[in-house]
């Protein structure tokens, strides 16, 4: 993975001590709130419902296991002892005094982590496939493209003001396991007709109260243009995006009002203007940054033991069957660790329980782990002779669900237990849904089912993306919980549909149970799920199981 050079080293270390400066002026009154405000927000520091959170960055979603150490480090230091694992795959700590933040933002340089540019207007931290130079459907590791667009965009003089937050994800893989299409800029790794690497570009995805789908902006582009061409994408964005209603600031809402051909013509025309002045350079520097990302030195030996394991043990057995994915080099297995425990928080691990993972990465794991945007921990190399070991592990720190993929691995933004701008609690709705699943001993049985669940219109918990989606509003001072059905954030991208009336806060999870038992009948053969399931039936069936009464009423 990256390590950071004396110039990283350098500008992070002045950046913590510029902060230290700032937050010792804001304790003794020197500042007002909001003159802190944009300050705090430039180093990731939040103001939530009960106190400063603070969101580290982990870029494309990278660890090695003295980093996590070191998280697990700052959460019993200065925090309550966990931290919550988001969707953009960095993590936050809920509970810091103001006074400690520039202490932790320290440790973290000690590891080469930061806070920057996880706020504010500005590109944030570049998300890549979680999967990234494990996946056996891998055309090319992601994450030395991710780690040259952090550099370029880090402390970007043009672009620390702009219109409203922007946010790249970079995929390599056919599976999209980075939910290109719903980022202001999505990069998929692809290859043309010559066998030449390049991306196909994509723009103006993005959830919130305007969900959109990116459209394709090139659908090749080789890789020596992928800094000047993004640097013309935003610099358009920059002057067209707008600054009169942060609602419409978004690079989606540009797209759409000016129309994709001419968005391509200013970006061709910046591009064709700006190029020149590249010289290729980022590829020399992609160069050097491919050299950290070279895969470990895999081994070969038996995996005979595994198998024999994995037979003598249905534990061990359910565990492989969900929480296992195919890898790259033979006789390896990606492992995702959910951090998901029916009735747990989505997302959250406990100071043991980021040691215990930073183990078994050294252990086992070749020091490297990943963060998912589906808020759970992979190692991404782990051999399979292994595997009963690392499972024992996982086991003993209460990190062994069987559920990657199944109804109780569910997204949740932290809601209103946190969030100053949630209107709706996720997180019990979270855990009650995981809870009720457990108890009937049905996820298995149902298969692959993605649900999300967002507190608020901002999407946060992405489910408008999830084949169930669950947002929460404000109904007159009362929760209500709207479903949206069919949505995907895979390479089919689509926004799931409103299914009707909101449900309280006492029927929402009754009204999931009706849906998911009434798929069961509903689905063709055992191996349909519940995607493929609507996609061949259409809302119908599935709204009549939402509404029985209205169903009944209709029928008469």
């Amino acid at each position: 993975m990256y390590v950071y050079n004396d110039f990283d080293e350098n500008f992070v270390r002045n950046r913590v001590a510029q902060f230290r400066g700032q937050v010792e002026r804001r304790i003794d009154g020197s500042l007002t709130e909001d003159e802190f405000k944009p300050l705090r927000l430039m180093n990731g520091l939040y103001l939530q419902l009960h106190a400063y959170m603070l969101r580290v960055a982990v870029p494309y979603g990278t660890l090695n296991s003295a980093q996590m150490d070191k998280l697990a480090y700052i959460a019993d230091k200065w925090d309550k002892g966990y931290g919550h694992f988001t969707t953009r795959q960095n993590i936050q700590y809920n509970w810091p005094e103001l006074r400690d933040v520039p202490d932790m933002l320290s440790a973290l340089a000690d590891v080469s982590m930061h806070a920057i540019q996880t706020s504010g207007n500005t590109i944030r931290n570049v998300t890549a496939d979680h999967f990234a130079g494990a996946a056996a459907d891998e055309i090319e590791d992601p994450r030395p493209t991710a780690e040259l667009l952090r550099q370029w965009s880090t402390d970007h003089p043009e672009f620390q003001f702009l219109p409203r937050k922007f946010k790249i994800a970079v995929t390599g893989a056919e599976a999209d396991r980075a939910v290109t299409r719903a980022h202001d800029i999505g990069l998929r790794m692809v290859r043309n007709d010559a066998g030449e690497a390049g991306y196909e570009v994509i723009i103006g995805g993005g959830l919130g109260r305007t969900p959109m789908v990116g459209k394709v902006l090139r659908d090749f582009l080789p890789r020596a243009d992928l800094l000047p061409y993004c640097e013309a994408i935003v610099s358009v964005y920059n002057l067209l995006g707008r600054r009169d209603n942060k609602y419409k600031a978004r690079i989606k809402i540009t797209v759409h009002e000016n129309g994709l051909e001419k968005i391509q013509d200013l970006v061709e025309a910046r591009f064709e203007q700006i190029r020149p002045n590249f010289g290729g350079v980022d590829q020399q520097m992609l160069a050097q940054i491919e050299q950290a990302f070279a895969a470990p030195a895999f081994v070969t030996k038996s995996t005979d033991g595994y198998e024999a394991a994995r037979l003598a043990n249905p534990a061990l057995r359910s565990w492989s069957d969900t929480n296992l994915s195919d890898h790259k080099a033979d006789g390896y297995a990606v492992v995702s660790i959910s951090i998901k425990k029916h009735g747990a928080t989505p997302g959250d691990a406990t100071s043991d329980q980021m040691r215990v993972m930073a183990d078994l990465a050294r252990q086992f794991g070749h020091d490297e782990l990943r963060i998912s945007h589906e808020q759970n921990v992979i190692l991404p190399h782990v051999h399979k002779s292994d595997l009963p070991a690392v499972y024992a592990a996982l086991r003993a720190a209460d990190l062994a669900t069987a559920n990657i993929g199944l109804v109780s691995d569910i997204i949740a933004c932290p809601g209103m237990d946190y969030c100053a701008l949630a209107t709706a609690r996720s997180i019990p709705v979270a855990q009650e849904i995981a809870t009720r699943f457990d108890e009937l001993k049905l996820e298995h049985e149902v298969g692959p089912l993605k649900i999300k669940i967002s507190g608020c219109i901002n999407a946060c918990g992405h489910h408008h993306v999830g084949h169930i989606g669950i947002l929460g509003l404000d109904r007159a001072g009362v929760e209500n919980y709207q479903i949206t059905l069919g949505g995907d954030g895979t390479e089919t991208t689509t926004i799931g549909e409103r299914a009707g009336p909101g449900f309280g806060a006492e029927d929402i999870v009754p009204a999931i149970e009706r849906l998911v038992l009434g798929y069961l009948n509903l689905r063709e053969t055992a191996d349909e799920t519940f995607l493929q399931a609507y996609r061949r039936l259409g809302a119908d069936p599935f709204i009549a199981i939402l509404y029985p009464e209205k169903a009944a009423k209709n029928a008469a």
